[in-house]
């Protein structure tokens, strides 16, 4: 805009512009009207299309006069072009023409800017500049772009360039728009008419300078009619007087905002508001009911509940509080009254135990009042309300009461058994009055010292007492209501056993003293005290004196001190361990209770050897001559230790000789780990009958009777046939073994499994023959022992023997068998 002002009229050739705006074409007509409008400036607008058109005809037509006319170049700076066209051809915007154009085609026309070549385009031998977008005002609103006019041959500037604006105008093609929505607000109840609630604003994108587009007017759809809106600021009023959130509390309005100022074509857009109404104290608390029955029964303790009531108040946190108290009402002292936090009712609760045979019934005045109250709504009423609490007592079966607390009694000791102790009383309560039944429960009287009469409640003795065991008796009594609930009550009893001088007195302190040998005449070696069992009062004292038959010895004397104490005299001197180191001196001590009592007490007086200083050394008696032999009792007890100590050797060895039983039991000693020495000659390898040790050892097997130990047979198997020696032809030795085998497991007179079975059994087949000179007795020998004469003198024996005395010596032998 400054460059073309500083060209100005100075200008020597101008462009001639047809400009498509009715502003500019009435600027450069000044006379045409026809479709022409007005806008908010006092410009004219026409169709681009037409003026242009129009325009280039009139210069056509006419071009000397306007020259003439002008004698300048013409001076522009914006075209127009209106937002969203949607026709079949690009937008016409307008005609560029240089005055040195002369229409012989050597001109170009540039343009050059925003959209320059693809949204804006120009004929570059015309001038004509064409949209060939559509355009949206609200996207873009304006352009700038430059125009030069250059030689079409060699592209030489003719005019400096010019820099234009190609304005969007704007049309009605945007609704109004709520950016905030949806609101919500909020209005004190029983609010004026027309207190403000909140103002809502809409915003429209079309120009708002330009016509009417954007130029809003606001109403309300809903909501009517509680709330109103100003048409022109968009605030939202209340239209209703004294509206109630008890009543309802929440509402949905509707405002509406339409451009175009409320016209008919106008666009809208509307958005929802959300008014609640806030509480205000305006609603007294009020109690349902005008009375409350409530009951207690007797036996409730204090502190328990007795009932509950709520003032109702509509109004909302601290408006709806209420405060609960006791304004009147006889029940004032029994009753107190409290608020529960959770669910704000009053709770009335027993404050004092309360007695259906006393009063059965009270009254209670209770006041519920709002702490907080608006002044505003003062004149509205009291903001309290009263209700009355009627509380009946209701009898309950109480345990019998005791007349006392509790009770203390006295009794002597050493009373008889029924002794009358004292009496306990209880009594029922209730309206019934049963009779009440008593008993001393074990647990509080465990030795069963009292008994109680069930009816009366006299308690006695059940045996005699004695002060000294234990002088407190603490038992508990028991009373029960006949025909109720067999609910009992408890009393403490203290029963006291009164003393009686029934304990004779006895020394205080040691019974034994040490006196020396040396002790001088007149001495006093001991003083001495007394104690008594008895319960002694402050008058009571002792008195002593030696018995009777000690009144009058001479070695020691006493002396009453009158005051419970006695002094122990020594009557002479030259006391002597030897002769005799332990005195026995009797002393008679008198009470002067009621009966008075006395009692002997000996008091043991040893002598003993002291030093220089007449302290005791020893008081043993030593002897001077040892005795020549043992005492009777020393010679028995060395004589029991021996036979202790014999006894324990004895029973040593017996256990150290003791052996385990075999299993087999024999008549006999079982010899079978001893050495057997017997005068027999052995036989050849199938000779084994010699040395069967069974049958040696036990001869009542060899009839094949072998008891067992661990089967005792209830009858004696006779013997088996064939159990002997078997026949002579037999030379199956391994039948043989399995007959005997199977024999031995079926018997139970058998020795058992693990002994040694030996089977009398001669086998056959030996070259050598049988060597037993047993069995020679009996046949003629066909050895030749002739040979053991070449022996030498060894064998020599022998070779007499059987060599050629062979005949002599069978015949000896065989005489020997018979």
């Amino acid at each position: 805009m400054a460059m073309l002002k500083r060209q100005g009229l100075g200008l020597v050739r101008a462009f001639l512009v047809l400009v498509g705006v009715s502003a500019l074409c009435s600027v450069a007509l000044g006379t045409r009207k026809g479709n022409d409008s007005l806008d908010q400036r006092g410009h004219r607008h026409r169709h681009p299309g037409h003026l242009s058109l129009h325009r280039h005809r009139q210069r056509g037509g006419k071009e000397g006069q306007v020259l003439h006319r002008s004698k300048r170049g013409w001076v522009w700076n914006q075209f127009f072009v209106i937002e969203e066209y949607t026709g079949p051809d690009p937008v016409l915007v307008g005609r560029l023409h240089s005055d040195v154009d002369s229409g012989d085609g050597n001109i170009k026309y540039i343009l050059s800017g925003e959209g320059a070549g693809t949204i804006f385009v120009i004929d570059d031998k015309t001038g004509n500049i064409h949209a060939t977008k559509t355009l949206d005002r609200e996207e873009q609103a304006q352009y700038t772009l430059t125009a030069q006019a250059v030689d079409r041959d060699t592209n030489k500037p003719l005019e400096p360039p010019s820099e234009f604006i190609v304005k969007v105008q704007d049309i009605n093609d945007n609704p109004p728009e709520f950016l905030h929505g949806p609101y919500y607000a909020r209005v004190p109840e029983m609010s004026n008419v027309g207190t403000s609630v909140m103002q809502v604003t809409a915003t429209d994108a079309d120009d708002p300078t330009y016509g009417n587009s954007a130029r809003l007017v606001y109403s309300i759809l809903q909501g009517q009619p509680y709330f109103s809106v100003e048409p022109q600021t968009g605030i939202i009023r209340t239209a209703l007087p004294n509206m109630d959130r008890e009543a309802r509390q929440e509402y949905d309005v509707v405002i509406q905002a339409k451009d175009m100022g409320g016209h008919m074509g106008g666009l809208s857009g509307t958005t929802e508001v959300k008014i609640t109404l806030t509480d205000v104290n305006d609603n007294p608390p009020k109690f349902p009911q005008s009375v409350y029955p409530m009951s207690v029964s007797e036996d409730k303790v204090p502190g328990e509940e007795v009932g509950r009531l709520k003032a109702k108040d509509p109004d909302l946190g601290d408006n709806g509080l209420v405060n609960y108290r006791i304004i009147d009402g006889d029940g004032i002292g029994m009753f107190e009254l409290s608020t529960d936090s959770e669910t704000r009712e009053a709770v009335i609760k027993l404050k004092k135990p309360v007695d259906f045979e006393t009063k059965r019934s009270y009254t209670l005045k209770v006041d519920g009042s709002n702490p907080h109250v608006d002044p505003q709504f003062l004149a509205w009423g009291p903001y309290k309300d009263e209700a009355t609490i009627k509380i009946s007592v209701e009898d309950a079966d109480e345990p019998p009461v005791f007349v006392a607390p509790s009770y203390t009694f006295e009794v002597e000791e050493n009373a008889p058994e029924g002794t009358l102790v004292g009496r306990v009383h209880a009594k029922d309560t209730d309206v019934a009055n049963n009779p009440v039944r008593y008993m001393i429960p074990r647990y509080t009287d465990v030795e069963q010292f009292f008994s109680v009469n069930a009816e009366d409640g006299m308690i006695t003795t059940t045996r005699p007492l004695d002060r000294e065991t234990q002088a407190w008796h603490n038992i508990s009594v028991s009373a029960t209501e006949i025909g109720g609930h067999h609910q009992d009550t408890k009393v403490r009893v203290n029963i006291k056993v009164k003393d009686v001088n029934d304990n004779p007195p006895e020394f205080g302190n040691d019974r034994e003293i040490h006196m020396c040998e040396s002790v001088p005449l007149g001495k006093v070696i001991e003083t001495v005290s007394a104690t008594d069992k008895d319960e002694m009062s402050h008058r009571q004292h002792f008195t002593f004196s030696l018995a009777p038959e000690v009144a009058n010895n001479h070695n020691f004397s006493l002396k009453d001190n009158r005051d419970s104490t006695a002094s122990i005299y020594v009557l002479r001197k030259g006391f002597s361990r030897v002769t005799q180191d332990v005195y026995f001196l009797p002393i008679e001590i008198n009470d002067n209770g009621f009966p008075a009592l006395s009692s002997t007490n000996t008091l043991t007086i040893r002598v003993c050897s002291c030093d220089s200083k007449n302290s005791v050394l020893s008081c043993n008696v030593e002897p001077y001559v040892l005795p020549a032999g043992l005492s009777t009792g020393a010679l028995i007890a060395i004589l029991a230790c021996i036979v202790i100590l014999l006894a324990i050797v004895v029973l040593f060895v017996a256990l150290r000789r003791q052996k385990k039983e075999p299993l087999i039991v024999f008549e006999e000693e079982d010899i079978r780990e001893n050495i057997i020495t017997y005068d027999d000659e052995g036989g050849g390898e199938e000779d084994t009958e010699a040395f069967d040790i069974a049958t040696l050892q036990n001869p009542d097997g060899a009839n094949g009777f072998l008891p067992r130990k661990d089967i005792k047979p209830e009858l004696q198997y006779p013997i088996r046939p064939g159990s002997g020696r078997p026949a002579a032809n037999s030379v199956d030795v391994d039948d043989f073994i399995k007959t005997r085998i199977a024999e031995a497991d079926s018997d139970p007179t058998a020795p058992p499994y693990d002994s040694i079975q030996i089977y009398g059994y001669e086998g056959r087949g030996s070259l050598a023959g049988s060597l037993s000179s047993l069995e020679s007795v009996t046949t003629e020998s066909d050895l030749d022992y002739d040979y053991l004469q070449s022996w030498g003198p060894r064998f020599k024996k022998l070779a007499d023997l059987y060599g050629t005395k062979d005949c002599s010596i069978h015949d000896g032998d065989d005489g020997e068998d018979s």
